[in-house]
């Protein structure tokens, strides 16, 4: 059993202070409202999720895990900062989205609880945000069942990267609040991809996600190089 949380007590507080801005489409988090569609259609591209049992790791207030949940999904999202789950829970009431819930529990251990449970377990923009992404990682290859599917998204590490995924999102373009990452715990793509292959994970798709500022545009490409998503299956 796991006795501590894998989490930054700073990084819960971050994202609680927001709380109650994530589903504004204006507010800081408006890039994941944008990121979310592409996300989305490559995830139910690979993995058709209607009627699919998943699990969202680190679902914030739910922007992945109701979208999951429209496609037919029954979702479960889970996250260790109480006031983003209290506004995911209460914009499922409001918008009146069938088949998902929220519960406030560590990845590691839901894994104790319910291994081998999940068809598809989504972990986006959650593993820089944490202490050990390797135990995470490990968490979701116990969490899905043999043969499920696993993604992961988050940060590459290089000078690019840093450029621009902090100095021009938080700095200059004042996409992010200032704060929202920090360079050292950024991930690289082989990094992220070895602690997948050590918890029994194969790498099956990778996707980049790049950004225009002067047209506010994402789109997913095959550069990895800032932004980037891995697609894992369980053995």
């Amino acid at each position: 059993m796991h006795s501590t949380e894998n989490a930054d007590p700073a990084e819960l507080a971050k994202f609680s202070d927001l709380a109650h801005r994530w589903w504004d489409t204006e507010s800081e988090f408006r890039p994941l409202h944008q990121i979310n569609p592409l996300r989305l259609a490559w995830i139910d591209d690979l993995v058709p999720l209607k009627g699919k049992k998943v699990l969202d790791i680190g679902c914030g207030g739910g922007i992945l895990a109701d979208s999951m949940a429209r496609k037919g999904a029954e979702v479960l999202g889970i996250d260790l900062a109480t006031k983003a789950l209290r506004v995911a829970q209460l914009h499922a009431l409001e918008a009146q989205t069938e088949g998902v819930t929220y519960r406030e529990v560590s990845a590691e251990k839901l894994a104790d609880e319910q291994p081998a449970s999940f068809d598809v377990v989504t972990c986006m923009e959650m593993l820089e945000h944490v202490p050990d992404p390797a135990s995470v990682v490990r968490a979701c290859a116990t969490l899905v069942k043999p043969g499920g599917r696993v993604f992961f998204s988050t940060i590459n590490r290089n000078p690019k990267a840093f450029l621009f995924a902090i100095v021009g999102a938080e700095y200059v373009l004042n996409l992010l609040p200032r704060g929202t990452h920090e360079f050292a715990k950024f991930i690289k793509p082989s990094e992220l991809a070895a602690y997948a292959r050590a918890a029994g994970l194969d790498l099956q798709h990778t996707r980049g996600m790049e950004y225009n500022p002067l047209t506010r545009h994402y789109w997913l490409s095959a550069n990895t190089s800032v932004n980037y998503m891995l697609a894992m299956q369980k053995a």
